[in-house]
């Protein structure tokens, strides 16, 4: 895939050298043809019936840009203590709905999701940055306002907003303020929506700053305190794993930062930034509050579920969460090797033991305390940068 060009700019806009030199982010692993058939192949049973997303507001009217050269900023909260579900289901669920591939929001993700392969479900390789993503570095984020082709979604609580645990749930933390900075630097706009329910994808898992810093320095971006750790130890899959959930994403406020200040841009200072961004904290937390007032007053929505799984009865039992692993596993086998056309096939008497047996290292993630080991050793295994695959060019 050709590299994406920036737009023309006025020269006091134009991108700087290190911007420049930068734009292989756009297309690095990225394969669009992956984020197809991975969505018609498994996330949408997962969705259909395990997380049954439900998106409010954004189909009516979708946000356009108020600045045709520059992309909207989708922002949301992130769920705590839970492997980022929600973001993978509001992408799949903004995929299949979007009314033109330019509005589909491309996510910055935090950095520790792609640098460590633990942190890629079920460990497969580059998964986050062959779905879209792009590291949330200041440098990316500045090198992605000059990007064209999508709009931006980013969580900007970053890290700890997914380790604030249980126990702060529906507590906004601290934003970025680059956020805010952006957005006015290219007159660009934000556009808030609330994820509800996503704090019960792992409930009851509580979590502790001093412990979440220790963890960081081995690949993992925060350690829950909960009765799970022990399905980890003797099922390594469970670390994966997502409790049923309902997913709603509540479409918010459009901002427009730079209507808040009479300053020129260079003239804004650090406090400047921060003042404003409290300002965008508010309004989030206060949508937040909201929409979880009306949307989450019953997380699992457990009849629901039920009926799904009823109507989906020829898929048993692969949207349950100790199946996910052969999903996931199966279709990157097939579409290694047979690239975008490949269709994966899951009915049939022995399908579970056939896809076990094209895929063995799945064994290991259901062997009790030796399965960490496997798990361990590929999960922290550099990435081989520059693999191509079917279908990339």
């Amino acid at each position: 895939m050709p590299p994406a060009s920036a737009p023309a700019v006025p020269p006091s806009q134009s991108p700087s050298a290190a911007i420049r030199a930068n734009q292989h982010i756009y297309s690095d692993y990225f394969d669009e043809d992956f984020v197809r058939a991975l969505d018609q192949n498994v996330l949408q049973l997962l969705d259909r019936v395990w997380f049954r997303s439900e998106l409010v507001g954004f189909l009516e009217n979708f946000p356009q840009r108020n600045n045709p050269e520059r992309p909207l900023i989708f922002c949301s909260n992130h769920s705590g203590m839970a492997f980022p579900w929600d973001a993978i289901v509001a992408l799949a669920s903004l995929y299949r709905s979007v009314p033109r591939p330019h509005d589909m929001p491309r996510p910055l993700a935090a950095p520790l999701l792609s640098q460590s392969v633990l942190m890629n479900p079920f460990l497969i390789p580059d998964f986050w940055k062959r779905a879209g993503c792009v590291d949330a570095t200041t440098l990316n984020f500045e090198t992605m306002m000059y990007y064209n082709d999508h709009n931006l979604m980013l969580y900007p609580e970053g890290v700890p907003g997914i380790g604030k645990g249980f126990n702060r749930k529906y507590q906004l933390q601290r934003l970025a303020s680059s956020v805010v900075r952006l957005s006015i630097q290219h007159q660009t706009d934000l556009m808030l929506f609330s994820t509800v329910n996503a704090e019960y994808l792992n409930p009851g898992a509580y979590s502790w700053d001093w412990l979440n810093r220790w963890v960081k320095k081995i690949g993992i971006p925060f350690l829950p305190i909960t009765w799970l750790l022990i399905g980890i130890i003797l099922q390594p899959w469970v670390f994966y794993m997502a409790f049923p959930a309902k997913l709603t994403f509540v479409l918010g406020s459009r901002l427009r930062p730079a209507d808040w200040t009479d300053k020129p841009f260079d003239d804004l200072t650090r406090d400047d930034f921060v003042a404003l961004t409290g300002r965008v904290h508010t309004q989030m937390q206060q949508e937040l509050t909201d929409a979880v007032d009306r949307y989450g007053r019953k997380p699992f929505q457990v009849g629901e579920l039920w009926q799904r799984m009823k109507a989906n009865w020829r898929y048993f039992p692969f949207y349950l969460p100790p199946f996910w692993p052969l999903l996931f596993h199966e279709f990157e086998r097939g579409y290694r090797k047979y690239g975008p056309q490949y269709k994966l096939r899951l009915s049939g008497f022995g399908t579970t033991l056939r896809l076990l047996w094209r895929n063995p290292f799945v064994f290991t993630f259901f062997i009790p305390v030796l399965g960490l080991i496997p798990v361990a050793i590929r999960g922290y295994r550099r990435h081989r940068i520059g693999q191509k695959l079917p279908g990339q060019q």
